[in-house]
């Protein structure tokens, strides 16, 4: 059944589109956060590894929230591996287990997802005229800019 929720199908198929490629990004960085868990190692072995299990703990919530508003529009979420690497904006990384390149990496993924928001939040709004979009693309944001700042303040 098709959702009527005063968006045109033409814009809320554009609007699944920009979605999946955030679902993409939110999959893939959570399956590195994942792997940087997996394979940490050093003095502080144990505050990292509950570090990045928080985080990842969050991401996982996130790709499941992106899904559902998917879903919620009308369409099918791609959560399909050959999908997620084709739609994703981000990179596979080599392994490491040197936490300053693991933040630094997840950091760089954070921030390419949360300038992909900033961008998606006025095309939402303007551009597919759906306020919804905007707002969820939003609070989006504001998780993964949460989750820079902790990461980054390990950097300093």
């Amino acid at each position: 059944m098709k959702a009527n929720i005063g968006v045109s199908a033409e814009n809320t198929k554009k609007i699944a589109l920009e979605l999946n490629k955030v679902l993409a990004d939110e999959l893939l960085i959570y399956a590195k956060t994942r792997n940087c868990h997996w394979n940490i190692e050093g003095s502080n072995f144990m505050e990292m590894h509950k570090f990045y299990e928080a985080q990842y703990e969050e991401l996982q919530d996130f790709g499941d929230d992106v899904a559902e508003y998917i879903r919620s529009i009308g369409h099918y979420a791609e959560g399909r591996y050959a999908d997620v690497l084709k739609l994703t904006n981000l990179l596979e990384s080599e392994y490491s287990n040197d936490q300053k390149k693991q933040l630094k990496e997840l950091l760089d993924d954070h921030e390419t997802i949360i300038r992909n928001l900033r961008r998606l939040i006025d095309e939402f709004d303007e551009k597919y005229k759906d306020k919804g979009a905007a707002d969820f693309a939003t609070q989006l944001l504001q998780k993964h800019i949460k989750l820079a700042w902790m990461i980054r303040a390990y950097l300093s």
